[in-house]
């Protein structure tokens, strides 16, 4: 019985060189130059539970996510379609406003819902919530998809909010696009490390 309950304990920050193989080539994928197939149920799954394991002072979980997959994807499109025409877009815009959650099969939106009124810093609780947009995108990677954190102009417009169901307080720490990649990546610049470093 004790082996048994030994071998169910979890173990924590296990050294594994391939995470930091991975930290090191991570490469956001474009969200419009994505395919499927994205990932399964349980993939999808373990993809949340790894963005809901980021750092959290004061166990909060300032956040929560809204799944876009299949026919969601149809119905936030049609949000985004609805909203534009009300503002007198031009057809084409209207159209590829409607078509925008259908780059990738998979969409996680990441909602940042900080308390005001808590011990806990509001700037440390919105930190957390990009910690899990970044966590998302590392567990996406691992398995094999890419991914692509955006907000864009909807993740700020009070009607896309509001039909997309935040409630008062709420605000959008983005969109992850999640799929696989329709064409080979490539490098970015990135930045010069001893024109960031200070050692002190």
């Amino acid at each position: 019985m004790m082996s048994c309950e030994l071998q169910e304990k979890k173990q924590f920050n296990r050294p594994a060189l391939v995470t930091l193989d991975l930290l090191l080539s991570r490469r956001s994928g474009s969200a419009k130059a994505m395919t499927g197939p994205g990932p399964s149920k349980s993939q999808l799954a373990q993809i949340l539970q790894a963005g809901a394991r980021a750092p959290d002072h004061g166990k909060l979980f300032p956040w929560r996510f809204i799944v876009f997959e299949d026919d969601g994807r149809n119905r936030a499109g049609d949000i985004l379609a609805d909203v534009i025409q009300a503002e007198g877009g031009r057809p084409n815009q209207v159209e590829e406003e409607r078509g925008r959650f259908l780059r990738a099969p998979v969409v996680i939106g990441v909602i940042s819902r900080a308390r005001e009124q808590h011990k806990i810093p509001v700037w440390e609780q919105e930190l957390s919530a990009g910690a899990v947009c970044q966590n998302i995108l590392l567990a996406a990677t691992a398995l094999g998809y890419v991914a692509n954190w955006l907000t864009e102009w909807y993740a700020y417009h009070p009607l896309t909010r509001q039909r997309f169901g935040l409630n008062s307080g709420e605000r959008m720490a983005g969109f992850i696009y999640i799929g696989m990649p329709k064409e080979e990546l490539e490098e970015r610049p990135r930045p010069d490390m001893d024109a960031i470093v200070t050692w002190f």
